[in-house]
């Protein structure tokens, strides 16, 4: 297979964010790499990593991508949100708690109130 640079970049990318122990198979000169990234896909906690392995499977063909088709994987993306706090990127627990539709709804419009130096005018 012919990488491509985009290919090549995430491919350098995934190695950075993967875990210790799969390290050594994510390399260039590995002919099972995309076969042992799309094994990797679905037990990987880390929704970037997951991010970066369907893009590379997704350049490299719909083939690669058909790799990808389980839906163990969708249950845990819930459950998890991406928080970037300067510059740096974490994952961590997505809020429990249900939010209120009450404060999606706006209220009318109401006729604005013309202020002169603190005090409302007629």
């Amino acid at each position: 297979m012919q990488y491509t640079k985009p290919m090549i970049d995430l491919v350098y990318e995934i190695r950075r964010r993967v875990e210790p122990d799969v390290k050594p198979g994510v390399k260039m000169a590995n002919p099972e790499l995309l076969k042992e990234l799309a094994d990797y896909y679905h037990q990987a906690k880390d929704t970037i990593t997951k991010t970066l392995i369907k893009e590379l499977l997704t350049l490299a063909g719909n083939e690669w991508r058909a790799l990808l088709q389980s839906g163990d994987y969708k249950a845990d993306l819930a459950k998890q949100v991406v928080k970037v706090y300067r510059g740096q990127t974490t994952l961590e627990e997505a809020p429990k708690h249900k939010m209120r539709t009450e404060l999606l709804v706006a209220p009318p419009p109401a006729k604005p109130v013309r202020m002169y130096r603190g005090h409302p005018v007629d």
